[in-house]
């Protein structure tokens, strides 16, 4: 998590929408009907969308640097919140859920109920944010429960003594690369994963976890999180793998090459960047970012640092074209758009038209180019797979939705 503000007046969405975390016990798709869920909620920021772009900035540019790999609190207008428990009786906490980080944490606003199966190792935490914020304390293992299904014994979880930034939530499930723990635990090389222990346990045959969201604005704004496969029934199409990049520093993530057209007009040669669930919305490198500016003719408006075009200017958009792995996947001009519903809730007017593509803040060439984050995501099904070190996608029915 890179935590860039506190996190501030957390709405519920008017229609509040809901995923599933699925439980599978075969590394094939699996369908709807054999998933154990998990309700998580998800909730809207209302401070503005400037104050989301920014921090989305800051979270690529210390992931540059190679700072911390954890998402904030505070640097999407959804977070996705599940409730976990943590010991025998569990005790029930509020934590952000995050493909982006891998410690496991709680304890800042809810306190550690020890119980039998609590056991103190003896080290300690600490994670360092990209704006200065933190979470340390000591570690702990215990049962961790995610539903009936999902039961891990042992896990490593951080209980933080001293935090900032999360306002009413009460840690985070850190689902990222194992690799992403390291130097975050005292006397410890690297910490196994709530998706690593549930690999290792047997309660999964395949380190792979399906990720299915669907647009804030659609009429079934319901999404999951599988398990061990990922669900076919979510799907068009077949998912089209990619290989981890081996550009550093994407390649310490869910990093991926790929290139960006509009319409028939290259806008980013093939280079690196990430995947994440962390980040809203879909930031590119500042010279393909004045590309896009020059093509679609936006300006930008100040009071919600995003993009802006006319209704005039909307008709004409053209896609945008991804090129991954050999893959080509079009994200309409519906998708480039914030949904107009919710315009007012990040600061913007009713009838603004504001586009969910922005800056990284640093010219190509710097080995993490571009992060695909929510507003990629909602019209595009990804798998991540650890066993085979990819990444795969694929379309939904919600990939040329136009309810934005």
């Amino acid at each position: 998590m890179i935590p860039s503000r506190l996190l501030s007046s957390l709405l519920t969405l008017p229609a509040l929408a809901f995923f599933s975390l699925s439980a599978s016990a075969f590394p094939h798709p699996r369908t709807a009907s054999s998933t154990a869920t998990l309700k998580l909620a998800v909730r809207i920021n209302s401070y503005g969308t400037k104050n989301i772009a920014t921090a989305d900035r800051a979270r690529i540019q210390a992931l540059q640097a190679g700072g911390s790999s954890s998402i904030s609190a505070t640097n999407d207008v959804m977070i996705y919140t599940a409730d976990i428990g943590v010991g025998s009786p569990a005790t029930y906490y509020t934590v952000l859920v995050d493909t982006g980080s891998s410690i496991t944490w709680i304890g800042a606003n809810k306190s550690y109920e020890k119980t039998s199966t609590s056991q103190d190792t003896g080290n300690t935490f600490s994670v360092q944010y990209g704006d200065n914020s933190y979470a340390s304390g000591e570690e702990y293992t215990d049962t961790v429960t995610l539903n009936s299904d999902l039961v891990i014994d042992n896990q490593s979880i951080g209980v933080a003594s001293k935090y900032s930034g999360m306002d009413s939530l009460d840690g985070i499930i850190g689902l990222g690369p194992v690799d992403l723990t390291d130097d975050t635990v005292s006397n410890t090389d690297e910490v196994p994963t709530v998706t690593d222990n549930l690999y290792k346990q047997g309660t999964i045959s395949s380190e792979v976890l399906g990720v299915f969201f669907t647009p804030a604005s659609s009429d079934d704004s319901s999404g999951e999180l599988t398990f061990g496969g990922y669900d076919a029934s979510k799907i068009t199409g077949d998912v089209s793998y990619v290989p981890i990049t081996s550009q550093s520093p994407a390649s310490e993530y869910w990093g991926i090459d790929q290139s960006i057209s509009y319409g028939s007009t290259p806008i980013l040669d093939e280079t690196a960047g990430i995947v994440d669930t962390g980040t809203t919305l879909i930031l590119i490198a500042s010279d393909a970012f004045d590309k896009y500016q020059a093509a679609t003719g936006a300006t930008f408006d100040e009071t919600v640092g995003l993009l802006q075009i006319s209704s005039d200017q909307y008709e004409k958009l053209s896609s945008l074209y991804f090129a991954i792995g050999g893959v080509t996947y079009e994200l309409t001009p519906n998708a480039q758009i914030w949904p107009r519903s919710l315009n007012t809730a990040i600061g913007g007017t009713t009838d603004g038209i504001y586009l969910v593509v922005s800056s990284t803040g640093s010219p190509s060439g710097s080995g993490l180019d571009f992060t695909n984050g929510y507003c990629f995501l909602e019209r595009f099904y990804s798998v991540f797979d650890t066993t085979n070190s990819r990444v795969g996608f694929a379309t939904t029915a919600y990939t040329d939705a136009t309810t934005n």
